[in-house]
C-alpha cells in the first residue's frame, strides 16, 4: 500500500488540511484501511465532489484511501441482460463504452451533459451515487432502470436497490467502513427507449436545476423519474399508474403533467424558484414522453438531442 502524507499530484485546488494518503492495491486491504480509520477516512474515486468538499473546509479527514489502485473496478461490462459500471468509470468513459450506444443510449445521454469535459473525464458514475446530491444526474435516470448498488465492507458484500439507496441530500444507506464498488443496470426485457431531460440555467458546466427521465416499454409501460425536485431523485409513481397500459395521446399528457405537483416538492435556491421548477417539469415531462414514445417508434430526436 502507498502511504504519503501528501500527495499534491492527486488535486487541482489548494488544500490548507493536511491528511495521510493511501493507496491500497487489493479491495480487501482498502476495506481494513477504511475500518482501521472509520470516520476518519474518506474514499477518493474521481475527486471531483470529495476535493472541493476538503477545500472548503466542509469534511478535514484524517485518511484519504485512493481507490485507482484497485483492479476490475474500472470496467464497463455487460453480461447475461446486466449492465455493470465500476466504481472507477467516469462520465466519459461511460459515454464511449460501445455497449451504452448499443443498449443503454439514454445513459450516453445524461453523461453528456454532465458538467464540463473535465469534470466527465474525472468524476465517476459510481461517485455520483454516493455523493448523494439531489441533483446528481446518474441518480435520476438509473432509478428508472431499476438499478443496484454493490457494496463491499467488513461484513461482506451487499446489493441495495438503488430506490433505497438515497436517505436524503448527502445521506445514502452506506455504513461506515463500505465501498460502493459498482452499479448494475438490468436491461429491460422487451423493446424499449428513453429519453433524459436536463434544464441548466446555461450551456456548459452547470448543475441540473431539475431532470426527468421517462423510459418507455412495450406495451405502454412507463418508468418516470425526477432529480433537482426533491430531497433525493424519485420516481414519479403516481404518473407511471396514470400510463400504465394506455397509448399516448395529448389528453393523457396533460393529466400526466398535472399530477407533476403531487410527485414533486422543488425548493427555492440559487439556482432556480420552486415555481420556475415545478413549471418547467411539466414542460420537460410532457417533450420527455413524447420523444420517448417516437424513439420506441424508430424516430424522435437523436439521443443526445436537448429538448430544452
Amino acid at each position: 500500500m502507498k502511504k504519503n502524507s501528501w500527495v499534491r499530484s492527486e488535486f487541482t485546488m489548494a488544500i490548507a488540511h493536511e491528511f495521510e494518503y493511501l493507496k491500497p492495491g487489493t479491495l480487501k486491504d482498502a476495506v481494513k484501511t477504511l475500518g482501521r480509520y472509520g470516520s476518519r477516512a474518506c474514499v477518493l474515486a474521481g475527486g471531483t465532489d470529495l476535493v472541493g468538499l476538503i477545500s472548503d473546509g466542509v469534511v478535514a479527514p484524517e485518511a484519504v484511501v485512493d481507490i485507482k489502485g484497485i483492479p476490475g473496478l474500472d470496467r464497463v461490462e455487460f453480461r447475461d441482460g446486466t449492465l455493470s459500471i465500476g466504481a472507477l468509470v467516469s462520465f466519459s468513459d461511460l459515454r464511449d463504452a460501445a455497449v451504452i450506444a448499443k443498449k443503454f443510449p439514454v445513459l450516453g445521454e445524461m453523461a453528456g451533459w454532465v458538467a464540463s469535459v473535465g469534470i466527465r473525464n474525472r468524476a465517476t458514475v459510481v461517485g455520483n451515487l454516493c455523493s448523494a446530491v439531489p441533483c446528481c444526474d446518474s441518480g435520476a435516470l438509473l432509478l428508472a432502470y431499476d438499478a443496484v448498488v454493490h457494496v463491499t465492507g467488513p461484513a461482506g458484500k451487499r446489493r441495495v436497490p438503488l430506490q433505497q439507496w438515497f436517505l436524503g441530500p448527502r445521506k445514502t444507506v452506506l455504513k461506515r467502513g463500505e465501498i460502493a464498488t459498482a452499479v448494475t443496470v438490468p436491461l429491460p426485457g422487451q423493446k424499449h427507449a428513453a429519453c433524459f431531460v436536463k434544464l441548466r440555467r446555461y450551456e456548459g458546466e452547470d448543475l441540473a436545476q431539475a431532470s426527468v427521465t421517462v423510459l418507455v416499454l412495450d406495451g405502454n409501460k412507463y418508468r418516470i423519474s425526477f432529480g433537482s425536485v426533491a430531497p433525493r431523485p424519485i420516481r414519479g409513481e403516481k404518473i407511471e399508474s396514470l400510463l400504465d397500459g394506455r397509448t399516448l395521446s395529448d389528453d393523457l399528457i396533460q393529466q400526466a403533467v398535472e399530477l407533476v405537483p403531487q410527485e414533486i416538492s422543488p425548493i427555492t435556491d440559487i439556482r432556480a424558484t420552486r415555481e420556475y421548477r415545478m413549471h418547467m417539469v411539466g414542460v420537460m415531462l410532457e417533450r420527455g414522453l413524447r420523444a420517448a414514445v417516437a424513439r420506441l417508434a424508430g424516430s424522435g430526436p437523436a439521443y443526445g438531442t436537448s429538448l430544452i
